[in-house]
């Protein structure tokens, strides 16, 4: 953090750009973490403004996210909208001098990517990727052991869901993929972050293999089962699979390694809820155990530690739980993945790099 961004005082004033049911969850996550301020939020419809002002009558709600983004009492916006919106929105947040906050993925293209990557280094802001599976309790977990030589060295993950089929998302948006981009960047996303981060002892991931069908015939587009294989450079692997057409929702991260292995699970009736049951599993090479998780976990309470992380690093100068560079390797790998599956071959992930 250079001088711009040294810590300030008081709490951390949140601006939150889209009040749909995900940016609802923003805002109550942003409302009662310590250290926050939701001073400000933007919504698209009078309905949705309407509401804003009901829950939280202290904040100023705007009609028109390019006022909020004039408002200068906000130090960083929290852009919770439609992913075909996220490069245009967030470039200007950063023009206007905030720090940022942006939900997954970080935009829809590797362009867009960068433009805004180098927006925020032009501007000197931090730039958090909403990546929250990294501050689970329990992903996070199997992380921390994987560090700690738990398994040896790495060797494969399979990071899998299986749940209902998609929200519609406001006017369907999530449905048309001139405005989601693809299925795998909705998804999928968060489980190539995972693997990427599990695996990253092994290198950087070198290729995919990717294929997909859709219940629909006449819209293959929209993927309601999908698998892919990565390969990363020093001969790990990872399995990203995910299918819509199952029930409730339940996610399960294996990683096994040269010595031992590690088996999380998570489910829930449905993605967004507070009463999940969860488990992690591990063999150290010599028996197998129950590992406890201390902390409720789900994207509920990832949510909060996203603002509790953020308001760390703002005032604190703590690390990023998912910068924006490693957001642009999440899009990299989604859009390398359709790619594989429109073509039917591997992907090599040299043309997705930085230039």
């Amino acid at each position: 953090m250079t001088q711009q961004t040294r810590p300030l005082e008081g709490k951390v004033r949140f601006g939150l750009i889209g009040f749909g049911a995900w940016g609802r969850h923003h805002a109550d996550a942003i409302h009662k973490t310590p250290g926050a301020e939701l001073v400000a939020i933007g919504a698209r419809s009078e309905a949705s403004c309407a509401a804003a002002r009901a829950a939280y009558p202290e904040a100023r709600v705007y009609a028109h996210y390019e006022e909020l983004l004039a408002d200068n009492s906000i130090e960083i916006v929290d852009i919770v909208v439609p992913s075909y919106l996220h490069h245009e929105i967030a470039r200007q947040a950063l023009e206007a001098g905030k720090h940022l906050l942006l939900e997954k993925p970080m935009a829809i293209t590797l362009a867009e990517c960068d433009d805004l990557i180098a927006t925020a280094r032009r501007h000197d802001r931090i730039f958090a990727v909403g990546h929250e599976l990294r501050l689970s309790s329990l992903w996070g977990k199997v992380k921390e052991l994987i560090e700690a030589g738990y398994i040896g060295e790495p060797q494969y993950a399979l990071v899998e869901l299986s749940r209902n089929p998609y929200r519609l998302g406001a006017d369907g948006w999530r449905y048309d993929i001139s405005r989601v981009g693809n299925w795998i960047l909705e998804e999928p996303i968060h489980f190539f972050d995972l693997a990427r981060w599990y695996l990253e002892r092994s290198g950087s991931p070198v290729s995919v293999y990717a294929a997909a069908n859709s219940r629909q015939p006449e819209h293959p587009e929209l993927q309601d089962n999908f698998s892919a294989i990565m390969k990363f450079e020093h001969g790990a692997y990872a399995v990203v699979t995910q299918t819509l057409s199952a029930f409730e929702h339940h996610q399960t991260a294996k990683v096994t390694g040269t010595r031992g292995a590690l088996w999380a699970s998570w489910s829930g009736a449905m993605d967004r809820t507070r009463h999940p049951t969860f488990s992690l599993r591990g063999y150290n090479g010599q028996h197998v155990e129950e590992i406890p998780i201390e902390k409720m976990t789900g994207e509920l309470f990832e949510l909060e530690d996203q603002i509790a992380m953020l308001v760390q690093v703002l005032r604190h100068q703590g690390t990023l739980s998912c910068s924006a560079e490693e957001g642009r390797w999440s899009v990299a790998m989604c859009l390398a993945a359709q790619r594989s599956v429109e073509s039917g071959q591997p992907v090599p992930f040299a043309d997705y790099l930085p230039s």
